[in-house]
């Protein structure tokens, strides 16, 4: 086993629930980001309806209902608190350097290259990704590998519909994403905390699927920096360090591509990374969680609460060898 160093902290970041809008309200949102680029990390919920981006979202009067399953009557975590204790190593490995640092992430232009095996290989711009795709309403529960986690309204596009515009060939197998790398963006690349750019992959059918998604903002407004501006991928029922934020460049390719944590600690963080409860990390015990916000822990949902919906997807595998 690869040791690595005390600077080398393990991954630990939300794993979601989402809830996307529709695509007119979300790029007049998006038209009032680009002129600011400014973001509130100590907000209640009162002070963000007076934003001019949570003003243009609350006009929506056809929001599209999320399907059974793909929504929780759960409360949503505190904006202030989903915006200030975040993982994104690329801004710091401190759980505020994110929030701190997030004003040097430059997020217009932005371009997503797709390539791999796919028959119509491109650049997709951001722009042209909200003018695109129609955003719906979903709300997704968030868990993670240690003992905290959220719930995030996310606004976002299924991934499966994006892979499908650059026709995938049938040697498509995998799906690797890569995030930004540009030190003067952002400062704790700076360090070699890690193997730079951070890189995360998925099989295809779990890209497909359309609980997992690509994130372009939360509680209704354009996607902070500290959290993965401007377009992540959110997947909510593994844990979040296979949430990569900031993608560059999403490869499709026959055979399964490396990830930064299981290539740091192996032992530790799997290709897979699905919620199990009945499986501890080396370290800690993964059969609890504590909400943040709350004091008392709360049992871990295997798959975190969705095995309805993706159970389906490893039917006859060994989770517990496929970690």
């Amino acid at each position: 086993m690869r040791s690595i160093r005390a600077s080398r902290l393990p991954e630990r970041e939300v794993t979601p629930e989402a809830l996307f809008l529709r695509r007119r309200a979300f790029l007049q949102a998006g038209a009032a980001f680009s002129a600011s680029l400014v973001f509130g990390c100590g907000e209640d919920t009162a002070a963000r309806a007076a934003t001019p981006e949570s003003a243009a979202l609350a006009k929506l009067p056809d929001v599209i209902p999320a399907p059974e399953g793909y929504r929780t009557s759960e409360e949503p975590t505190r904006y202030a608190d989903a915006t200030a204790y975040n993982n994104f190593y690329e801004l710091g490995t401190g759980k505020e350097d994110p929030a701190q640092n997030a004003h040097s992430l430059r997020v217009r232009p932005w371009t997503i290259a797709v390539e791999g095996e796919v028959a119509k290989p491109g650049v997709l711009d951001i722009e042209t990704l909200l003018k695109a795709y129609p955003l719906e309403e979903r709300i997704y529960r968030l868990r993670c590998v240690e003992a905290w986690s959220m719930v995030i309204p996310w606004v976002g596009i299924p991934l499966g519909d994006v892979l499908k515009r650059f026709a995938p060939t049938s040697q498509a197998k995998y799906v690797a994403f890569e995030t930004l790398v540009d030190e003067q963006q952002m400062p704790g690349q700076r360090r070699r905390t890690l193997d730079w750019p951070y890189r995360e992959g998925l099989r295809m059918d779990e890209a497909l699927h359309p609980l997992a998604i690509l994130a372009v903002g939360m509680y209704g407004r354009v996607l902070p920096g500290q959290n993965g501006a401007p377009v992540r991928l959110v997947v909510p029922w593994k844990y979040g360090f296979k949430s990569i934020k900031s993608i560059v460049r999403m490869r499709l390719a026959p055979r399964m591509p490396r990830t930064t944590w299981s290539d740091e600690n192996p032992s530790e963080y799997g290709f897979y990374a699905n919620v199990n409860p009945h499986v501890d990390h080396p370290r800690w015990s993964q059969r609890s969680e504590r909400r943040i916000g709350e004091w008392s822990k709360r049992p871990t949902l295997e798959f975190n609460g969705y095995g309805e919906q993706v159970a389906g997807l490893y039917r006859g595998m060994n989770l517990r060898r496929n970690f």
